[in-house]
């Protein structure tokens, strides 16, 4: 009788510490996960596109207008050279929101530049011959070392050299002249608007000179 007394206590005892052993702490509730912030893209993508370009599309990115210098009224405007020839190798014209482009692109880097307001009458650099510029108020763009001519004598830049644009601010761009490494063009315009001008220079791309006339 003592020895299955004491049996049944060491019984009990193990079975109690089993159960000791064996329970498992019931699960804390998780702590809920925040969701992760997500901030708000500024890639190329949402540059606002242009309504018109011509003559051809680039695949080099031009700046967004969030990126871009503000408008400014007050001219001229003046651009250092990055080299003392610059080849012309396109021109081009688009519209954006808010203001309409045009964009000078170089082959090895910027010219000296001056954007600067005039009035009539117009005359061709080499010639003298008169020159229609159409609008109500007109810019001069001198690229002083940007030409079309090359040291081969050939040309870098065989496109259109008189945009009838009709954009809502920029209404006619067009070649003054383009002699002795020096090229003229004048922008015809809708109203007297203001402008911003970016040289972009290792922006990807070639070298451009891009000059925005506001709505």
């Amino acid at each position: 009788m003592r020895h299955l007394s004491r049996s049944l206590a060491i019984g009990l005892v193990a079975g109690i510490l089993a159960g000791c052993l064996g329970q498992s702490p019931s699960p804390s509730p998780s702590a809920p996960v925040a969701p992760a912030s997500v901030e708000p893209s500024d890639s190329p993508a949402s540059q606002p596109p242009a309504a018109s370009e011509s003559p051809g599309d680039s695949t080099a990115p031009e700046p967004s207008e969030n990126a871009a210098s503000p408008f400014t009224c007050d001219l001229p405007v003046h651009v250092d050279a990055t080299v003392p020839r610059a080849n012309i190798t396109d021109v081009r014209i688009g519209t954006h929101d808010g203001y309409d482009r045009v964009v000078f692109e170089f082959a090895d880097g910027l010219p000296e530049a001056f954007l600067e307001r005039v009035t009539p009458p117009f005359t061709h650099d080499a010639t003298g011959a008169p020159i229609t510029v159409d609008g109500t108020s007109f810019l001069r763009v001198i690229l002083r070392g940007g030409t079309k001519q090359t040291d081969d004598g050939t040309s870098s830049y065989d496109g259109s050299t008189d945009f009838a644009a009709g954009l809502p601010t920029l209404i006619h761009l067009i070649e003054g002249g383009d002699f002795e490494a020096q090229s003229t063009w004048y922008l015809g315009l809708g109203n007297e608007a203001c402008v911003r001008v970016m040289a972009l220079v290792g922006e990807g791309g070639s070298p451009r000179l891009v000059i925005d006339v506001e709505h």
